[in-house]
């Protein structure tokens, strides 16, 4: 039997409120504690809600984004010649602006060029990483880089309080009774993938690799998500056949869970119609109820969170946790950090229009 190609993460950087740095991101998710706080960076004098998680001290997105790059590629200890080898994709807030910023930032980053710009919302990054993953296994390229970034901004956030999405009472509650919404998050991540090749060829260290991806939509509706899963379920189940894998054997789901009612309870029911009852056995958790919702980077800083954690052993819990609802009978981590069983993990988004991804890595 062929050997399935395998996809290498050998470098990751990333910031969100937790703090600057992929140690950062784990010591913040592992601590538990959200990093909600007032918005300072803008008026919200005329907002319904006034909270979000942001950085205390950030530069411009395209500062951020090339010091994420340039982290990344040191990480996976590329040198000048291997970057010069390596196409950018990046995922940010879509505009007229965003090839120019994905063009400028592999010039200045010392990369092959922007081959792909993603602004599909909440999967973006996600996309991106699948779209690298299959690129990089069929043998069209050694190395990518993947790259996202949202600071949380004035535009984004009006329209997000004036559909009354964001969460009134300032926590995020994910899968729980009594959740009212969503808050939005400073987000900015770069990812390293390789082929085991010519990761082997350098030598380069390895976190985890990409073993799966699947993508989805329903077409239920342009906001909300079909109350059964089917289109998440069919993202989870394609992840599942190119990995190889059966759900019993992975030990981890980082939920796109948002704290908002009809998502949840659909994303509990995509669980369920793709892994029946063996669903309540898998241990879950959102960390956008730590981090908040990156949008157009949630897909990436949460795999670089899942891969870390992981790594390390220990999965985050599900903060803002208020009590069940029988709506999303899963296993939620709550109260204090859980022992992964498994080395394999899934990091799952969805987006807008009933787009769907899930991304399954395995812990090196």
């Amino acid at each position: 039997m062929a050997e399935r190609p395998t996809v290498r993460i050998t470098g990751v950087h990333a910031l969100s409120a937790l703090g600057r740095g992929a140690e950062a991101q784990l010591a913040g998710v592992l601590a538990g504690a959200p990093a909600f706080r007032p918005v300072d960076r803008f008026d919200t004098g005329a907002r319904r809600v006034a909270v979000a998680a942001t950085l205390a001290q950030v530069g411009g997105l395209a500062d951020e984004l090339a010091e994420a790059v340039d982290a990344a590629c040191a990480a996976a200890r590329l040198d000048a010649a291997d970057r010069a080898d390596a196409p950018l994709l990046l995922a940010a807030h879509g505009g007229v602006d965003v090839p120019a910023l994905a063009t400028g930032l592999a010039r200045r980053c010392g990369l092959a060029g922007a081959r792909r710009v993603y602004t599909s919302a909440c999967v973006s990054a996600s996309s991106a990483v699948a779209d690298a993953a299959a690129l990089i296994g069929r043998g069209d390229a050694e190395r990518i880089v993947v790259a996202a970034g949202y600071l949380v901004e004035p535009d984004q956030y009006a329209l997000f309080d004036a559909g009354r999405a964001l969460a009134a009472d300032g926590a995020v509650r994910p899968f729980s009774a009594g959740r009212r919404g969503l808050l939005l998050g400073d987000g900015v991540a770069a990812v390293v993938l390789e082929s085991a090749a010519a990761a082997r060829r350098r030598d380069a260290p390895t976190l985890a690799s990409v073993l799966g991806w699947g993508r989805a939509g329903d077409g239920h509706h342009p906001c909300q998500p079909d109350p059964q899963g089917r289109g998440l379920a069919r993202a989870l189940g394609a992840a599942l056949r190119r990995a190889g894998l059966t759900a019993e054997q992975i030990g981890y789901v980082n939920a796109n869970a948002t704290g908002t009612g009809f998502s949840d309870a659909a994303e509990a029911a995509a669980l369920r119609l793709a892994w029946g009852e063996h669903a309540g056995r898998v241990p879950v958790s959102s960390t956008k109820a730590l981090h908040g919702h990156a949008l157009e980077a949630s897909g990436l800083l949460e795999l670089v969170i899942t891969v870390l954690a992981v790594r390390h052993g220990k999965l985050p819990v599900n903060a803002g946790w208020l009590g069940p609802d029988e709506a999303c009978p899963l296993d939620v981590i709550r109260d204090a950090p859980r022992p992964a069983a498994t080395p394999y993990a899934l990091s799952l988004n969805s987006a807008f229009g009933g787009a769907n991804t899930a991304l399954l890595v395995g812990a090196a």
